[in-house]
Parts: structure tokens; sequence; C-alpha cells
């Protein structure tokens, strides 16, 4: 029963390990003269669920560049049956499939989040929170209110996204990797990998104040809601139990620092991010009993991550 369950949560491979699906809408906003989707304020929305970390990605990004007036949001929240619902009703959808549906008619595939919706076309622009993020970054400035902020600066992008493809495979995805494994030898790989990587990058940030030096990128903003989540959820129902972030000499400065940046705590919202694991991820957690802790307030501690040289190499 537990291993039927699962299977229709997070199907696996046949070696037990959960291969994560991919996004179906990849159109891009651009200033392309043939682009039907161009830069415009108040056009664009996101759908975004609070507790999920890839849609998280995009709320960090929007603050970090100051587009709260240009871009806005509306909130989706899932239901028993892992269902995404409308916080309200937005062109008489009430549901994330009945809005994929209004989009195309007759889609049949996965109804997730983030989506940046086109208002005017009635439109999924784009479903796949990695490229979301990277048109958040430079396609919005002229609404920006931090347009001189590049989160993907044209000098780091080589090494912004050497740190992507890791961190991706091993950290963000890595964490459900272990949680959703059917078998033991999937959860040890992914164990394995997932702790060997986190160990890569709090050594990194002995030499550096963030992932590619002095300046927070988009490799931070994807590392650091995997980060948030993870002594609260991960570590305990996702069974990625061998260290918390807050015991590593720097990962925990450092999602610290990310976390007292303007604008982005106030995208966190650690209540829900434990309802929706704790309270709907039914196999994982059959009581939905939602833990007490941790205290958010321990990420407004003192990070001093401000008094680390950069040292380039070393």
């Amino acid at each position: 029963m537990w291993q039927l369950m699962m299977s229709k949560l997070a199907p696996p491979d046949r070696t037990g390990a959960y291969i994560r699906p991919s996004s179906s809408f990849r159109n891009f906003v651009s200033t392309e003269a043939d682009n039907p989707y161009q830069p415009a304020t108040a056009r664009y929305r996101l759908f975004v669920g609070t507790g999920c970390p890839w849609a998280h990605r995009t709320l960090v990004t929007r603050a970090l560049k100051g587009l709260e007036d240009a871009i806005s949001v509306s909130i989706v929240y899932p239901s028993e049956g892992g269902m995404w619902v409308l916080e309200s009703e937005t062109f008489g959808c009430n549901t994330m499939p009945e809005l994929y549906q209004l989009a195309l008619p007759g889609y049949q595939g996965r109804c997730t989040v983030p989506v940046l919706w086109d208002d005017s076309k009635k439109a999924i622009v784009n479903n796949e929170s990695s490229e979301i993020i990277v048109m958040l970054n430079s396609e919005f400035n002229e609404f920006a209110s931090n347009p001189e902020m590049d989160l993907y600066p044209l000098d780091l992008r080589e090494q912004i996204d050497e740190w992507n493809e890791k961190i991706y495979q091993s950290v963000n995805n890595g964490v459900y990797r272990c949680g959703f494994a059917q078998s033991q030898a999937a959860y040890d790989s992914a164990g394995s990998e997932l702790f060997a990587v986190l160990d890569e990058i709090d050594r990194s940030l002995l030499r550096s104040r963030y992932l590619c030096g002095d300046r927070v990128t988009l490799a931070d903003v994807r590392l650091f809601t995997t980060l948030f989540r993870f002594d609260a959820v991960y570590y305990s129902l996702f069974k990625c139990n061998v260290r918390r972030i807050q015991d590593y000499e720097h990962l925990g400065a450092y999602l610290r620092d990310l976390y007292q940046l303007p604008g982005v705590a106030g995208t966190c919202d650690l209540e829900a991010v434990k309802r929706d694991y704790y309270g709907n991820l039914f196999p994982l957690n059959p009581g939905c009993i939602i833990p007490a802790g941790p205290d958010p307030a321990s990420l407004l501690k003192p990070h001093d991550r401000e008094k680390v040289p950069h040292k380039p190499g070393v």
C-alpha cells in the first residue's frame, strides 16, 4: 500500500529512484520583434505556492529586483489530494488544473507551480522556475526598482551555470531524491551525493561570501530556497539527517546572510512550508502532525559574512 501511494506521489525508475518530470511551457518574455510576450508592467503575474521551493525562487528574485509593482502574485494552496487550489477565483478558475485548461484546452500534463502567466492573453508563458528567474532578472529592468542588480552577469555565467547544475541535481532535487526514494540503494546514493555537495559548498564559502564571489547571483537564489526548508522539513521528513544546515561552519551563516537581504524575509513563510510538507505528503507523514519548530527568529542572528575576504581559486 505504501509503495502504491508513493508511486502516485513520486513515480520512480526501476531502481526505486525518484525522477523529476520536465516542465511543459517554455516560452520567454523578451523584446524580440516577433515575440508575443513583450516586457510590460501589470501584464504578467506569478502563480505560486508559498511552501514550494521552486516557486519561492521566483518570489526571491522578484523581491531582489524590486518588481513587486510590475508583476503581481496569486497564491495557491495544496489540497489533500495534491491539487493546487487558487486562493481566490481567477479568470473563472479555482484550481491550477482549471487554469492550465484555460491556457491550453485538452492539456494532460502536470499542473505545477510556479507559473508565469500573461493576463492579457490568458496564457501560460513558462512554468519552469529556472527560466522564470532568468526572465525576472533581465527582461523587466525598466519597471524594476533595483535594475542595477544583475543576478546573472555575463562575467560570472559560466561559474553560475556550473553551480546551478551541481546544486540542482544533488541538493535542490537531491532532497527529494532522498525523501521519495523507494529503495535503500536509491536513498543511500542520493544522500551520499547530497551531503558531499553540501560539504563542498561549505568549504567554498570559506573563501567567498557568496557562491560566485562577493555578489549575490541566481546560484545563491536557487540554493537558498532549499536551505531555508532544510532543517525544518528535509532533515526529518525527507531523512536528510546527517547534518543540519545550522551545524555547518559556514552554510548556516550564509543562509542567515541571504535571509537578511532586503525583501527576502518577506518571501519566507516557514509555517506554510511545514503545513504544506507535513500536512500533505501523507505517505511520508501518515498522522499529518506538524512539528512546532524550528524558530525562524534564529535566521535573524548576526552572520558576519560581510567580513569574508574574496579569494578566487583558493
